[in-house]
């Protein structure tokens, strides 16, 4: 009973146990050797385009436009 109480305590210490931090390379991001990329400036409204309220169509017009062909007789 000992062996198995003395090998779960020793699990449980190994688990909490933390790995050891990687040592930082030149290709990593948090290295202060790191590369830096520069890149162009791009507002966030570019290419949008303004879109105003536009005239009423008929209806009629509208749904015959949109309606599988053969439906009208």
């Amino acid at each position: 009973m000992r062996v198995l109480i003395l090998g779960a305590l020793a699990l449980t210490v190994a688990a909490c146990s933390s790995s050891p931090l990687p040592e930082l390379s030149p290709a990593d991001a948090t290295s202060p050797d790191a590369a830096v990329v520069v890149a162009p400036y791009q507002p966030v409204m570019a290419g949008t385009v303004a879109y105003g309220p536009v005239e009423l169509k008929p209806w009629r017009e509208l749904n015959d436009s949109v309606a599988p062909s053969g439906s009208r007789q």
